[in-house]
């Protein structure tokens, strides 16, 4: 097996027209230190360089809910415990709110994020991990703590300003700028990695033909302090829309969101700007206290203003992600509204896919040919998670015509608002139009389906002779619908050895860098075929028997329910968790078989 020596970065100073400009030589750059760059670094398990044109990690609370898809991602490199200990879970984020404010009149509710007694059973069967809500003010440093101590260091304050890939050279050309002493750099690099966020260079200068509907809207991101510990006994949740149509609308702040970033002292409000406001304007500071008040509907608590940002409704994606040996991934591809949660874990995801291909090819073990899967596998799932994220911000606008929101007159918008409450057949209607639009809204806070039912169609995994993909549930958003189809993410079941021990997911079983081969009673050829085909393509494959008296058990019969195959065949799982291929039985020639597989999905 060739091997690729990689090494840390190497800084080569040399004259150039008559200057002294610094040479960097290093395999890998990442540009960006956001949930997708920061998050490479601890994946890719190789050494290289991140830089960020920001000073520091994230200043503002953007993203804050990983949900159990991109959990499992993190959990492969250990990352799992810290990130729990630095967020907020269960109960703190169990409601979505629809309310008049914060402290006043409540509307509906939702149960969100896997809490409540209909939906808490699919999250627990769908994953180890749960949800939990962590700010990317607190994700980012840990990510990239550990991104530096495994061999990724970040220099914050640098910003890029052009590269050259010409394929006839040995490396790309990349120069920078350190924003702190305006002093220019050079690296040298054998791939680059556009993880520079909704504004990328990268893809702007590579030219990605981008997919953009114009027009979603305006918000402002106001953080403040306020404590309202008081406050959220009866209230628990992370996430309470504040809809206010007995009141005159102002041009910012037509509706708001009051979210939880620190329980009960930080909370970021954000503002959405009334359709016909000059989005130009952002109110003075006094403006929007006095709006964040208002919100919060109680006059005894104090709001300190900490920062305000405005932003745009996005609704673009990249049609592709890769050219030559650049590859970009996260917000620099997929950009949109924070509804369902998607946008960090997304990020997250594109660098666990991408991660394993690139250490394959530099270590040697696969064809140059596998990094063209990454566009394949993820540019769908891009644009996908870009339509469900802004469906779900229209989702909610039922909601706001059921309370009369949007009419432009306050009389007729309190005319509307007061038919909830009447004994009629105006009332009637009005009340089951609010009902289903609330309803409707589940699709956000509960589409555990539009996270984990993500199905790859490459050259990366081995379908032939599977047949059609099963269709999905009549409802593939909300419902997630485990399978072990190649191309789909391995099914999560609980194990156990004979002798009771710690329980153990299949899914902890599988990934950390390697493939694995799930097996059962009368499968134990498959062990020595793995052996085989490890010692020909230097590919490392672990091996797993379930069954009684075998490596593990299936206590609950749950892997029993979910492998599809029979026991004497097997299931093989790639480094990202997804099905590579499987075998329904153990068939004549499995030595053969399996290399067969590896050879294609490696472009062997």
């Amino acid at each position: 097996m060739a091997t690729s020596q990689t090494s840390q970065s190497v800084v080569v100073p040399v004259a150039a027209s008559g200057n002294e400009t610094t040479i960097i030589k290093t395999d890998f750059l990442i540009i960006g230190a956001g949930p997708a760059g920061g998050t490479l670094g601890c994946f890719l398990g190789l050494k290289g360089v991140i830089i960020s044109a920001s000073p520091s990690t994230a200043n503002t609370p953007r993203a804050h809910i990983i949900n159990a898809a991109a959990f499992e991602c993190i959990r492969d490199i250990g990352l799992e415990q810290e990130c729990l200990n630095n967020s907020c879970r269960d109960e703190m984020k169990s409601h979505t709110r629809f309310c008049h404010s914060f402290a006043g009149r409540e509307y509906a509710r939702l149960y969100s994020w896997g809490s409540g007694p209909k939906r808490q059973g699919d999250y627990e069967l769908a994953s180890p991990c749960s949800h939990v809500d962590l700010p990317q003010t607190l994700y980012e440093p840990i990510v990239l703590r550990y991104a530096t101590q495994h061999g990724f260091p970040c220099r914050f304050s640098t910003e890029l300003l052009s590269f050259d890939d010409n394929p006839a050279a040995e490396y790309i050309v990349a120069t920078v700028r350190d924003k702190i002493t305006n002093m220019i750099y050079v690296f040298h690099c054998k791939y680059l990695f556009g993880a520079d966020g909704a504004r990328s260079r990268i893809v702007q200068q590579l030219n990605l033909p981008l997919v953009e509907t114009s027009g979603q809207g305006t918000a402002l991101n106001i953080l403040i302090k306020a404590d309202m510990s008081h406050l959220v006994a009866n209230r628990m949740g992370n996430l309470h829309w504040i809809l206010q149509p007995d009141k005159e609308i102002s041009d910012v702040g037509w509706i708001g969101i009051v979210r939880m970033v620190k329980p009960w002292n930080e909370w970021l409000i954000i503002l959405f700007y009334a359709p016909y406001a000059d989005t130009t304007v952002i109110p003075p500071n006094h403006v929007l206290i006095k709006k964040a008040q208002e919100l919060i509907g109680d006059d005894s608590v104090n709001v300190e203003l900490l920062r305000v940002d405005k932003w745009t409704i996005n609704e673009t994606y990249a049609e592709k992600y890769s050219e030559g040996r650049v590859f970009c991934l996260g917000d620099a591809v997929h950009r949109h509204p924070p509804m369902n949660g998607l946008g960090s874990n997304t990020c997250i995801q594109d660098a666990f896919n991408l991660a394993w291909k690139v250490a394959y090819v530099e270590k040697g073990i696969s064809g140059k040919e596998l990094l063209s899967t990454y566009n394949v596998e993820r540019q769908p799932v891009g644009a996908a998670i870009v339509q469900r994220a802004n469906d779900a911000l229209r989702d909610h606008m039922p909601s706001w015509e059921a309370l009369g929101l949007m009419s432009t007159d306050l009389e007729e918008r309190k005319k509307i608002i007061a038919e909830l409450s009447q004994d009629s057949a105006a009332g009637r209607v009005r009340r089951s139009k609010f009902r289903s639009a609330i309803e409707k809204i589940s699709h956000e806070y509960s589409g555990l389906g539009m996270e984990m039912n993500q199905r790859y169609n490459s050259e990366g995994v081995f379908q032939k002779d599977e047949g059609a993909w099963p269709p999905l549930s009549e409802d593939p958003i909300l419902y997630y619908n485990p399978i072990t189809y190649p191309g789909a993410r391995l099914p999560h079941a609980w194990l156990n050895t004979a002798v009771p021990g710690k329980k153990i997911s299949t899914i902890d079983l599988a990934g950390h860098g390697k493939f694995t081969l799930f097996t059962g009673i009368g499968g134990q050829k498959w062990r020595d075929a793995a052996k085989m085909v490890e010692s020909v393509l230097g590919v490392p494959i672990a091996v797993y028997c379930i069954g009684y008296g075998q490596d593990y058990e299936s206590m609950y019969f749950d892997w029993d329910r979910l492998r599809e195959v029979e026991e004497n065949g097997c299931v093989l799982t790639r480094p990202d968790r997804f099905v590579a291929w499987r075998s329904m039985t153990m068939p004549e020639g499995c030595e053969e078989m399996l290399m067969e597989v590896m050879e294609k999905i490696l472009f062997r």
